[in-house]
């Protein structure tokens, strides 16, 4: 996401205002949706729901912004201080048993900062929000899963660090991939099987959000986080 500069002085108010204090919270050109709201949602036309969700205590601010479903991002100023703040997150909902899922993948592209603490990750849900599945592709900073450490599993094309533990309203499974990325392709469905399968975790639930996005907890003087692709296909 490109960054405002003086130059946008002869484009609108609101941008030479954003130039001169630094603030990045949409790209140069207009997106077609942004929101600065707790809970700013978005329907794009293919079946995709964007949504700037501002969840944790002692939040900052933070603006989402969209083109489409695989072009969005998120500026987040939120303080140098423990525990999620956010999770700005594009979903899809996908609504069949897994046992009757033939495929599930997604594939992503992000540019994420140096700064800041924070995952990018997928967060997977059933239908009745028992079960909870993080996918972290990256992370950077004072983060961590919750739970307990389950060794490491080689899964839908991916090394990961597994995780097992509860919020304390739901069972939550964190996999986290051995070495950073912030492009690839990845095959969920073996990993929600192998949940099942071989850990007998959980049932044949019904899979209801495919969830991809930032779990910020720090980014302290404002961090963009920008989806330059994403796409979640199957069923």
């Amino acid at each position: 996401m490109a960054r405002r500069t003086l130059t946008g002085l002869l484009l609108a108010p609101a941008a030479a205002f954003a130039a001169l204090v630094g603030f990045a919270a949409a790209p140069a050109q207009a997106a077609v949706w942004s929101s600065s709201d707790q809970w700013g949602t978005y329907n794009t036309s293919d079946g995709y729901t964007l949504y700037n969700n501002i969840w944790g205590s002692g939040a900052g601010s933070q603006t989402i912004w969209a083109n489409s479903s695989s072009n969005w991002g998120v500026w987040a100023n939120h303080p140098n201080t423990g525990g999620i703040k956010s999770y700005p997150n594009a979903k899809k909902v996908i609504g069949k048993p897994l046992n009757s899922l033939s495929s599930l993948r997604s594939g992503y592209n992000v540019t994420v900062p140096s700064a800041g603490a924070y995952n990018t990750s997928y967060d997977i849900w059933d239908s009745d929000y028992d079960y909870e599945v993080m996918l972290w592709v990256n992370y950077n900073g004072a983060v961590g899963p919750l739970g307990t450490a389950q060794g490491t599993a080689t899964l839908g094309g991916h090394t990961w660090t597994v995780y097992k533990g509860t919020n304390g309203s739901n069972e939550v499974f964190s996999f986290l991939r051995t070495s950073d990325s912030n492009s690839g392709t990845v095959d969920i469905l073996p990993i929600l099987k192998w949940i099942k399968d071989t850990k007998g975790w959980w049932g044949n639930e019904t899979i209801g959000d495919v969830q991809f996005g930032y779990e910020v907890t720090s980014s302290s003087g404002g961090l963009n986080f920008t989806t330059n692709s994403f796409s979640v296909s199957g069923g």
